[in-house]
Parts: structure tokens; sequence; C-alpha cells
């Protein structure tokens, strides 16, 4: 699987690590940058580009690291066609997936130990969307706003 990393100065290690670890795996990572550690970057360009790689692309993914992961999953977010989760536990990495269909995980890498945040990212890859009814149609209503600008219709 294609996946698009982006990530800031705070997230530049971990980036690094899931590069090599999505290799291992035999994913084909793709390094949006930074290229180099340069501690007064800015995310957004890093990650607003993994973001829109994986809106691109059907069936690929994107990672986006920071320090906290927020303004990471902000800018993700921002990209027509993305649904990014912050994670910050096991569960939360495989729900993204499953309940949600996020194609964009955002960490924090300044909030895990890098093992358990490389674990959440490999859940995230590994957990497939349910298709469940009730999920797809909440997810239908947001495509539909992104499309239309209307919001949902309140419930009768």
């Amino acid at each position: 699987m294609r996946i698009f990393l982006g990530s800031d100065h705070a997230g530049y290690e971990l980036k690094n690590r899931l590069l090599d670890r999505l290799k291992e795996l035999g994913h084909e990572p793709v390094d949006c940058g930074p290229h180099e550690y340069v501690s007064t970057d800015d995310y957004p360009p890093y990650v607003m580009r993994a973001a829109q790689g994986a809106a691109d692309e059907p069936g690929s993914l994107g990672v986006v690291v920071g320090g906290s992961g927020n303004g990471e999953v902000i800018a993700a977010n921002k990209i027509h066609g993305v649904r990014a989760a912050l994670v910050w536990s096991e569960q939360t990495a495989t729900l993204a997936r499953q309940h949600n269909d996020a194609n964009v995980i955002s960490v924090g890498g300044r909030m895990h130990p890098t093992e358990d945040a490389v674990r959440f990212v490999e859940l995230f890859i590994d957990t497939p969307f349910s298709g469940d009814p009730r999920h797809a149609r909440r997810i239908g209503m947001l495509s539909e706003y992104e499309r239309s600008g209307e919001l949902p219709a309140l419930p009768q």
C-alpha cells in the first residue's frame, strides 16, 4: 500500500522511524518531508502534501506527525476528501478506520513512546472499515457537506 507521510520538526524522528517500519512491512511509503531537521519549520506544507496524496490516490493512506498531532490533524482535514483522525491509543487507531473510514492518521510524536506510536500506525493500516450502514450513513453526510456546503438535515 502507498502511504504518504509528513511531519514537522517535532515529528521528524518518528516520521523517519515510520518510513523504515513501513518499508519493512512491504508498504510503499512516500516521504512528503521535511527531509532534514529544522527546528523552526512549519507543518502545513508537509502535512497537507501527505494528506493530498492520500486523497488523490484511492486505496492509499496518510500519516502525519507533530508534537501533539493537533495542528497536523487540523491541517490534514482542510484537504478535500480527507478524513483525518488524531490517534492516541490502540483503540482510537482501530476505531478511526472501523467506524470513520479515516484515510489519514495524526500522531503526536511527543505524546507517546516511539514503539506505541508505531503500533498505532500499524493498527490503523491493518484495520478495515467495518462497512456498517450507520457508519457509512454518517460518512455520507460528511461527504455530502464537503461537496455541497449544506449542513445535514436535523432528525425529524
